[in-house]
Formats: C-alpha cells, sequence, structure tokens
C-alpha cells in the first residue's frame, strides 16, 4: 500500500490557519517555458504574492 503524504505545520491549530499556499505561473525569460512558483504566505499576504512579477 501507498503511503499518505500529510503536511504538517508545527505549533497549535490557531496558527495553521493563518498560511495558505499560493502558486503563481510565470514564463521563463530564458526558455520561454512556463514555471510555477510555489510558497506559503501569509493570509493577508496572499494577493501582495500575485500582485508581484
Amino acid at each position: 500500500m501507498a503511503k499518505k503524504a500529510v503536511a504538517t505545520f508545527s505549533g497549535d491549530k490557531a496558527s495553521k490557519r493563518t498560511f495558505v499556499k499560493c502558486i503563481r505561473m510565470e514564463k521563463s525569460e530564458r526558455t520561454g517555458a512556463y514555471i510555477f512558483k510555489e510558497d506559503f504566505v501569509a493570509t493577508d499576504h496572499a494577493k501582495d504574492f500575485f500582485a508581484k512579477k
């Protein structure tokens, strides 16, 4: 059987809800292919993550 991958954060449950995983698609200047930028950011900074290029 395959193992189930579970991502956990250290801390209590209240602090876990303050972060979200954001994935942004960008076009590489070098190759022209699309790449994905992933990051865990605070919930209130999610719009800033998507605004920058």
